[in-house]
């Protein structure tokens, strides 16, 4: 089994925690960079491309400048990331809007922004005329139905999903979008989710494109851009193997020169969307054991919960922990790793094998940069924890305070009895951050 090694050792974490308490998250700039640049270097044959960072995986400003600065656009998907990403810089087609059932004042942001907008459904057509109106260049999402598989190996369903429209609508919705003006068109799907392979894009990629090729013949519609979205994934596990992305980048290439240059259509740029691909790695947990529980089981209670970092209570989702400072000691104890919420399903690690675990050991939990903050809430009336970045000279930088109780109760009506004494009591600080 190969190892996971944390971006980060115990050394500086431990100096990290002593001005910020745990727990937080961490990000790696050095990482973050790596990984933008080393994406683009995988696409450099194709002269438009792009990657639009996928917003929802890790909504952070100052993470959103770092990409930016790597070249990246952002991908929204609702009104607050359209309002982060154009207060961080992202002007008109560096940002693409993705977005389903969505409300009429998204899409009047996306137009007064002028954003790319990525049309989720036939009918949406008619509702932005309504709300806004049809812009110049307009993306449509593509869902193929059925099951997506490579090489017999069932990948995901997207018959099952929520996203897209079906092949004989796309076809419609081209008509209509060159009937009422649109000049310039660009094609999206997501087909399968953090697939450890490499040749899920290539297999996206040979799909997308014939549909365009198609939609050139039958509609007269010339597919100017094609957004390949996410789902290249991360090796969570430690005997999982990484995804190549230069071996990537190549079999998109062929299959680019395949099908589109024949059909002159070698000017399609191509976009990519990854989110969790681009700040999973680059981004962990780190909490502290305060408990020790002996039952049936052994467990290790830390300082955070599901409630930073949920994806193994909700999905049953694997994350790698380091215990700092132990990565060499045998892993021969067996525990529960659990948080203080109140549903038996807060545990970050069931039966896992690991080194001894003393109070006041710290806990890395790998590959936590995206889908991790993100989709944390209050449940128990936790607090969401601050956000630290690590930057490529070494420093920690806070680029998110941690929660208190005055923000937990900030959107109470403060003019009733009950919202008085929860101010009041709100003024009560608990430890800050410092």
């Amino acid at each position: 089994m190969s190892q996971k090694i944390p971006f980060v050792t115990k050394e500086k974490l431990e100096e990290i925690v002593a001005k910020y308490p745990t727990p937080f998250h961490l990000y790696d700039e050095t990482g973050i960079r790596r990984t933008a640049r080393l994406l683009y270097k995988a696409f450099a044959w194709n002269k438009g491309f792009k990657e639009y960072f996928a917003v929802k995986a890790t909504p952070n400003p100052y993470l959103l400048q770092i990409l930016r600065e790597e070249g990246c656009g952002a991908d929204c998907s609702s009104y607050t990331e359209l309002l982060m990403s154009d207060a961080v810089g992202f002007k008109e087609s560096e940002i693409m809007f993705s977005s389903n059932a969505t409300p009429a004042e998204d899409f009047q942001l996306a137009r007064k922004l002028n954003v790319t907008i990525n049309l989720d459904d036939i009918t949406h057509i008619d509702f932005l005329e309504k709300v806004a109106d049809i812009p110049d260049t307009v993306s449509c999402r593509y869902n193929p139905g059925g099951h997506f598989a490579i090489a017999n190996n069932i990948m995901d369903n997207p018959g099952d999903a929520k996203y897209g429209m079906t092949h004989e609508q796309i076809i419609e919705a081209y008509k209509r979008l060159l009937a009422k003006g649109v000049k310039h068109f660009g094609m999206h799907a997501f087909l399968a989710s953090n697939t450890v392979t490499n040749d899920y894009y290539p297999e996206l990629a040979r799909i997308l494109f014939k549909v365009a090729v198609e939609l050139k013949e039958k509609t007269g519609a010339h597919i100017e851009f094609i957004n390949l979205s996410g789902g290249i994934g991360v090796a969570y596990r430690p005997e999982q193997q990484d995804n190549d992305l230069l071996a990537i980048g190549e079999g998109v290439r062929r299959v680019y020169e395949e099908i589109l240059v024949p059909a002159g259509m070698g000017d399609v740029k191509i976009f990519t969307e990854l989110g969790r691909f681009m700040l999973a790695p680059n981004g962990a947990l780190v909490t502290k054991a305060i408990h020790q529980k002996h039952t049936y089981k052994e467990y290790i209670g830390c300082d955070a919960c599901a409630a930073n970092l949920m994806r193994p209570a909700i999905y049953g989702a694997y994350h790698h922990i380091t215990v700092m400072g132990k990565e060499n000691a045998p892993c021969d104890h067996k525990y529960d790793v659990t948080g203080g919420l109140c549903e038996n399903s807060d545990k970050f690690a069931i039966d896992r094998m690991l080194p001894e675990i003393e109070i006041g050991d710290l806990l890395f939990i790998h590959d936590a940069g995206a889908h991790g903050f993100a989709m944390g809430y209050n449940y128990n009336g936790k607090l969401r924890s601050a956000e630290i970045l690590l930057q490529e000279d070494g420093s920690a930088k806070m680029i998110r305070r941690a929660e208190t109780p005055a923000d937990y109760f900030a959107t109470f009506d403060f003019s009733s009895e009950y919202g008085a004494k929860l101010a009041e009591e709100a003024a009560v600080k608990m430890p800050a951050s410092k």
